[in-house]
């Protein structure tokens, strides 16, 4: 073990993560039933007896992106775009990830764009690679910077912009409910980022001032 005043000095490394060992669908359905009855009801009445089932159907479902390599969906580009070196961007991907806090809801959409270096990627990638991040355990800040740096290391563009506008449903169903708010977060990397005429057409582009 690795004494925590060391670590935080800075002289000693954290050890390795250890690999996870993934429960047993019968564990999960267990686990289910022990926060129904957590919560107060009885996980053995008629109407709640196929719902530790249902749950781990549907987290299957909202996690999927733990088995899915989003670099794996960008390598397959092409090359014959007649000399294209505009912006390409897809706007308005609709966005369903959890926060990893509360393991609660985050809906919005998310806006992409590149400025390709001779090579393209299929539209339909982009919002895959928003879909396998999305589909794990979030915190919006992260979920941005993942989306726009595995589009930035496996097309290797002049640039990559990521904005996401999304609600929080730990911010407006509990604890401040705030109903109306939204989050927005951005990554801007190359000529995004260094360039503020190309910013500008990519936000004039989604809308944003």
């Amino acid at each position: 073990m690795i004494d925590r005043d060391l670590l935080e000095s800075g002289m000693a490394q954290p050890e390795a993560s250890v690999e996870l060992v993934r429960p047993s669908r019968e564990q999960a359905e267990e686990a289910v039933r022990t926060l129904i009855a957590w919560a107060g009801d009885d996980p053995t009445r008629e109407g709640l007896l196929e719902t530790p089932a249902r749950v781990a159907r549907a987290w299957e479902e909202f996690f999927a992106g733990y088995g899915m390599d989003p670099e794996e969906v960008l390598r397959k580009t092409f090359e014959e775009t007649d000399g294209y070196d505009e912006m390409v961007t897809v706007r308005d991907i609709r966005l369903e990830s959890h926060c990893e806090h509360h393991l609660v809801p985050i809906v919005g959409r998310a806006h992409v764009a590149y400025l390709p270096d001779r090579r393209v990627v299929g539209l339909s990638k982009l919002a895959r690679v928003v879909e396998i991040f999305a589909k794990r355990m979030q915190i919006q800040e992260k979920l941005t910077v993942q989306i726009a740096d595995s589009i930035d290391r496996v097309l290797a563009p002049k640039g990559v912009a990521v904005v996401i506008e999304a609600a929080h449903e730990c911010m407006t169903t509990r604890g401040v409910r705030k109903h109306e708010s939204m989050t927005v977060t951005s990554r801007m990397t190359g000529e995004f980022r260094s360039n503020p005429a190309t910013r500008r057409e990519f936000l004039a582009m989604i809308g944003h001032r």
